[in-house]
């Protein structure tokens, strides 16, 4: 699990959404879950849970990638310190919360894109990043 804007964001993998413990322990108070092939992990009631399960570029899941990333983008609005994690953390979730970032705090989403990963292994699907950018410009617009 590693910090993205500090006290607000984390972004994790399947290992890490299990580590209650290091969840709690970090401040986290929601947890946004986009892996589809993960066991749903048991938390506290004080933590907000929100599973979308999404596909790697699926046009199916094309509805939950638009909740995911306008339902991050309210926790963050709100202040509400938020982990976002897919099954390996290296797509799904990356990609939610440079969306998320860029909606928030302007830049293309590609550049917050590389912002997000930079340092870190990733393996972003180029077909769900397509859907992601586009979900992203139009949810821009909106917020403008």
């Amino acid at each position: 699990m590693r910090e993205i804007i500090p006290g607000k964001l984390w972004l994790g993998h399947a290992a890490d959404v299990r580590n209650v413990d290091a969840v709690l322990q970090a401040g986290i108070l929601a947890v946004v879950d986009l892996a589809i092939e993960q066991v749903m992990p048991t938390f506290p009631r004080s933590i907000a849970y929100c599973r979308l399960p999404i596909i790697d570029g699926q046009q199916s899941s094309q509805g939950l990638l638009r909740v995911a990333i306008e339902s991050l983008v309210a926790m963050l609005k709100a202040d509400i310190p938020t982990l976002v994690c897919c099954g390996a953390g290296m797509s799904r979730s990356p990609a939610v919360a440079a969306a998320a970032i860029s909606i928030l705090h302007g830049g293309s989403s590609d550049d917050r894109l590389r912002e997000v990963t930079m340092g870190y292994p990733h393996d972003v699907s180029p077909t769900l990043w397509l859907e992601v950018r586009e979900i992203c410009t139009a949810m821009q617009r909106k917020h403008q």
